[in-house]
């Protein structure tokens, strides 16, 4: 059976909303996963198939956690894990840009093969107060996820990629 892993960090929400709307839509599809960058382990990404990578963007860039993760899991997984499929959701305050290019760059190194476009989804939180808030992401943003999910895990599991 195929296995779709799904990586995220959130600190105010808005990310880990969106890798849940996903990881519900894709668990029909295939056995999916679901785990914080902080827990997730090489020996994790040496078992799946796929991935889906589902980050804020801070400061124009990855978040810490979740460029933590790569720094962490880079150099064990360099060679081990080429042209397995991979898709992104960034979460941002504005254009999420930078952390779609740099995330990009690191799934380059690693050989693994874009099949969907990096969705961005944007809170428009500019305000020191809206930044630090809890995030509600909207159904039809949640839907977008879903969507991307459930492509994701059923491309894996007919073996398109």
């Amino acid at each position: 059976m195929t296995r779709l892993l799904i990586v995220y960090h959130t600190r105010t929400g808005g990310s880990r909303q969106m890798a849940e709307a996903a990881f519900n839509a894709a668990k029909a599809e295939c056995e999916t996963q679901l785990q914080t960058a902080s827990e997730t382990s090489p020996e994790d990404m040496l078992s799946a198939d796929g991935y889906l990578f589902v980050a804020p963007e801070n400061l124009a860039s990855l978040s810490g956690e979740m460029k933590e993760f790569f720094d962490r899991c880079y150099y064990p997984l360099l060679g081990n894990i080429e042209a397995r499929p991979y898709a992104q959701l960034i979460c941002a305050g504005s254009d999420g840009e930078n952390a779609v290019r740099q995330l990009a760059r690191i799934a380059k190194g690693w050989r693994l093969k874009e099949v969907q476009p990096a969705t961005m989804i944007c809170t428009h939180a500019q305000t020191e107060e809206q930044i630090l808030a809890p995030k509600t992401i909207p159904e039809d943003e949640l839907k977008t996820c879903a969507d991307i999910g459930a492509a994701l895990a059923a491309g894996l599991s007919m073996g398109m990629f």
